[in-house]
C-alpha cells in the first residue's frame, strides 16, 4: 500500500487539508437550477467550509429517473466556485467528460457502483485530480483498498476513501453504514476516509448522529446532501438536510470536535 507520511489529507491549489480538520464535503445530491446550487453553496460558505458536492451527470437505478442537468449542470457548479470561493467534487462516470471538468471540479468522486470499474480507475490514476472513491455497497473492506491500489499504483496519490454503507437484510434504512470499516481501513492503509451517513441512511431524521458517530469512529471527514426544500428535490430528497438541519450539524461537529482533538492526542501518546 502506498501511504501517507504525515497527516495531510490532501492538497488543491492554495488549500491544506490536514486530518485534525476534519473536512466537510456539503451540497445537493443533484444540481437542479442555479438558484438551487447558489443557496447550498451560500450555506457551505458560511459554515466555514471549503468544499461542496453536486451530481451533474447522474447514474441512476431507474432508467427514467432524473439522469442531472449534465453539461449545464457543471456550468452552474463553475459559477457557484467563482462566486464563492468554493471546491467541487462531483461524480465523474466517462472519463469522455474529463475536458468539461479539468477547470471546474476539484475532486473526481467515483461513485459506489463504479468502484469496480477498473478500467475508469486506470484512467483517473492518469489525471492530476485527487479522487473520492466510494465504496461499493456489496464490496468487502479488502476490495475497497484493491480498487485504491489500481489509482495509487496508476500513479495518483490523492485518494479518499469513502464508506457510504452496505446492503444487509436490513430495511429501515436505504444501506447499513457499517462503521467499522473506519478504524479496520486505518489499521490497513494510511489513506483518508470519510463517511457518507446520507447514502448510508437514506433518511434525513438520522444523518446527524450517524454522521457524528463517524466522527466518533475516526473518520477524517463526511460528505452530507443538503437542500433548500428537500420534499421538492428530484434525486434523493428523503436523505437530504434542509439547511436548519445543517446548521445543527455544524453546531454538533464543532460541539464535538474538542473531544475528537483530545481523543487525537490521547493516541498519539499511548
Amino acid at each position: 500500500m502506498t501511504h501517507f507520511l504525515d497527516q495531510t489529507i490532501l492538497e488543491i491549489d492554495e488549500l491544506t487539508v490536514k486530518r485534525k480538520d476534519r473536512i466537510l464535503i456539503a451540497g445537493p445530491c443533484s444540481v437542479e437550477s442555479q438558484g438551487q446550487v447558489f443557496a447550498c453553496a451560500r450555506e457551505v460558505a458560511e459554515a466555514g467550509y471549503k468544499f461542496m458536492r453536486g451530481g451533474a451527470f447522474k447514474p441512476r437505478t431507474n432508467p427514467y429517473s432524473f439522469q442531472g442537468l449534465q453539461e449545464e449542470g457543471i456550468r452552474i457548479l463553475a459559477k457557484a466556485k467563482k462566486e464563492f470561493g468554493l471546491k467541487i467534487v462531483t461524480e465523474i462516470i466517462d472519463v469522455d467528460h474529463f475536458p468539461l471538468y479539468r477547470d471546474t471540479v476539484d475532486i473526481l468522486q467515483v461513485g459506489a457502483r463504479n468502484m469496480s470499474n477498473f478500467q475508469l480507475l486506470k484512467q483517473l490514476a492518469t489525471f492530476n485530480k485527487p479522487v473520492l472513491l466510494k465504496r461499493g455497497y456489496g464490496a468487502t473492506i479488502e476490495e475497497l483498498l484493491l480498487a485504491a491500489e489500481y489509482l495509487l499504483s496508476g500513479g495518483n496519490s490523492r485518494v479518499i476513501l469513502c464508506e457510504r454503507g452496505i446492503r444487509t437484510f436490513e430495511t429501515m434504512t436505504r444501506s447499513t453504514l457499517d462503521l467499522s470499516s473506519v478504524p479496520l481501513v486505518k489499521k490497513m492503509s494510511s489513506l483518508p476516509i470519510i463517511v457518507d451517513p446520507s447514502h448510508a441512511c437514506g433518511r434525513s431524521d438520522i444523518v446527524i448522529p450517524m454522521a457524528l458517530a463517524g466522527l466518533a469512529a475516526g473518520a477524517d471527514g463526511l460528505i452530507v446532501e443538503i437542500h433548500p426544500n428537500p420534499p421538492k428535490a428530484l434525486c434523493d430528497g428523503l436523505q437530504s438536510l434542509d439547511f436548519s438541519k445543517f446548521r445543527t450539524l455544524v453546531k454538533e461537529i464543532q460541539l464535538l470536535k474538542p473531544f475528537l482533538d483530545q481523543i487525537d492526542v490521547a493516541g498519539e501518546n499511548t
